[in-house]
């Protein structure tokens, strides 16, 4: 995935980013899955390994696909709507990282489970309780500084998750998390950067990223609690609780913002996300995303 500053000479444009070759995190550029680059599952094993339930690793890898398909969703919300246009670009391709890990990793669901559904028909057949995503993904963006904070609670926290799953019994989920890894860091370097920007800018830029903070904090547990298939089939996320709070809080630190101290959005009868029960705003969203397949069935283009 690659972002640069657009240069002010009129001679460039800031278009002119996608096809520069500056160097990403750990060396690799900053591409977008699915632009005709090294594909991260070329010569890794896609067999199901002994010992691991295919049941349980396809609902993992729905709860982690769901999660990056409905962010993609939100942040693609922002074309014709961020403060900038090189914000726009950036914002896209943040979205287009996160529709490669989804595609990835809803096609790895439909091969564990052994049904053989496809990308498409996970994406776009399941009603919305269906869905397995945590609501921090799915709520409105917002103004620009909510969208900020939640990008960054989320990257910092997944980053965080595929570091761990990077040494996955599964070959292809350990694939996706390794070449996650290295997006997830630009994800969360472009939403530091921002946070900072905010923080640390007039008074009134400040108090609307603090806004943004307290609004988005109560959605972060989620992410720290676990489903029994997590448990039987991925990582604690609770282990990951420590070092993303500490990670949040050095951000928050340096950009003169304060950890908000708010309540976590409480489950519904014990259920969240996870289980399939969700906000009231992931039903318009999917809407919007599955019109075009449900219009027109077994459609190609």
């Amino acid at each position: 995935m690659q972002h640069r500053t657009a240069s002010t000479t009129e001679d460039d444009h800031v278009y002119l980013s996608l096809a520069e070759s500056d160097s990403g995190p750990e060396g690799e550029g900053r591409w977008a899955y699915g632009t005709g680059f090294a594909d991260p599952l070329l010569g890794v094993d896609t067999a199901l390994p002994p010992g691991l339930d295919g049941d349980d690793l396809a609902a993992y890898c729905l709860m982690l696909g769901d999660d990056a398909l409905v962010l993609a969703q939100r942040l693609i919300e922002w074309c014709t709507r961020a403060p900038e246009l090189e914000e726009e670009v950036a914002l896209a391709n943040l979205g287009l990282d996160l529709l490669g890990q989804a595609r990835l990793l809803l096609t790895r669901a439909g091969q564990a489970d052994g049904t053989g559904r496809t990308e498409d028909d996970l994406a776009y057949w399941r009603e919305d309780h269906e869905f397995r995503n945590v609501r921090l993904v799915e709520t409105p963006n917002g103004d620009f500084a909510y969208s900020i904070a939640r990008l960054l609670l989320f990257a910092t926290a997944r980053g965080a998750l595929y570091e761990a799953l990077a040494a996955h019994p599964d070959p292809v989920l350990a694939a996706v998390a390794a070449r996650g890894v290295k997006e997830l860091a630009y994800h969360r370097e472009y939403a530091t950067a921002w946070t900072l920007r905010l923080g640390d800018g007039t008074p009134y830029s400040a108090q609307r990223m603090q806004a943004g903070l307290d609004a988005v904090w109560p959605l972060l547990e989620e992410l720290f609690t676990a489903h029994p298939v997590e448990l039987r089939a991925g990582v604690d996320p609770a282990r990951l609780r420590e070092p993303v709070l500490r990670s949040l809080g050095a951000v928050l630190a340096e950009a003169g913002l304060t950890v908000p101290d708010v309540p976590p959005l409480a489950p519904v009868l014990g259920r969240a996300g996870r289980h399939g029960v969700h906000t009231e705003a992931l039903g318009p969203l999917l809407a919007e995303l599955q019109v075009v397949a449900r219009a027109h069935p077994g459609a190609t283009w």
